[in-house]
């Protein structure tokens, strides 16, 4: 993992001056942490219910997947590929949240060329990210049937990141998911997290949890590609760099965002540009390597 570092010229003058402008910085990002969660409760309601699902194509008939010989437990569908636009992206909420995080990044992929966007909720009373994982898994292959494709993307949020890369990782999901972006996902895990003793799902995003551990275990061969923001005003994710990806085995690229904390991670235009661009190129994006300055 390489993290380039992100010092402004006022910073190399001094400690004082770069406490001064840290919590300055802090007190601009907590005020629109408290205007982002105050817009995200009233659009909350809406996302409460699952998103309707458009027609696989109203020209052609739905796609009949057919099965090749494996010896897996489970054969593997084989989808016709309709149109070569861009896979399908999904979007996957953090904790005690619903799709409506997702009004504005949806809009903008939306305006920007992405035809198939789904959002989608789990419940908040899953306690087990091994078993949403599988519950994701069977999300994806039915995105896949209805949408021809064989590949997604995927942009999850907190939980919902750390959710994906458990699919992707130890479930098996690289051979469907092209690129995962995460925000400010706790890939080694959070010394703070809301309700802490109250529910498993979060007990299981704490440092030495048994599903992080999992996540640290050898992955040779995984094809997915990774893009993790994080910020280092992260009040959710701490250390903030618990956000960054570090594993041998995969494919990852880490991105400092700078100037917003953990709400604002989906809602931020300057990040909905980063995940544009990321999801562009299946390859490394040198773009994206270090620093997005939102501040």
């Amino acid at each position: 993992m390489k993290v380039l570092p992100f010092l402004p010229p006022l910073l190399l003058r001094g400690p004082c001056l770069h406490r001064t402008w840290l919590s300055s910085a802090l007190l601009r990002a907590t005020a629109l942490e408290l205007i982002v969660l105050a817009g995200h409760v009233l659009l909350y309601p809406a996302g409460i219910t699952s998103e309707r699902r458009d027609p696989a194509h109203p020209s052609e008939p739905p796609a009949e997947p057919s099965f090749e010989p494996s010896t897996a437990q489970a054969a593997t569908p084989v989808l016709p590929v309709r149109s070569p636009d861009r896979p399908p992206v999904v979007l996957l909420h953090g904790f005690i949240d619903n799709r409506s995080v997702f009004v504005l990044l949806r809009r903008s992929l939306a305006r920007h060329g992405w035809h198939h966007l789904e959002s989608l909720n789990y419940s908040p009373l899953t306690c087990d990210i091994s078993t949403a994982a599988e519950l994701l898994g069977r999300h994806i292959e039915e995105i896949c049937a209805r949408t021809g494709h064989h590949e997604v993307d995927i942009v999850g949020h907190s939980l919902g990141g750390l959710i994906a890369r458990y699919y992707v990782q130890r479930l098996g999901g690289d051979r469907r998911v092209r690129t995962l972006v995460t925000l400010g996902t706790p890939h080694g895990g959070t010394a703070v997290a809301p309700m802490a003793s109250a529910h498993p799902i979060v007990r299981q995003m704490r440092s030495g949890s048994a599903p992080i551990e999992e996540l640290r275990r050898p992955a040779p061969g995984c094809r997915t590609r990774f893009v993790s923001f994080w910020s280092e005003l992260d009040q959710v994710i701490v250390p903030a760099e618990a956000a960054c990806i570090d594993h041998p085995d995969l494919n990852a690229q880490n991105v400092r965002v700078s100037g917003i904390g953990h709400l604002a991670l989906p809602v931020h235009p300057a990040v909905a540009a980063g995940i544009r661009q990321a999801l562009e190129s299946p390859e490394a994006t040198p773009g994206l390597a270090g620093t997005t300055s939102v501040a």
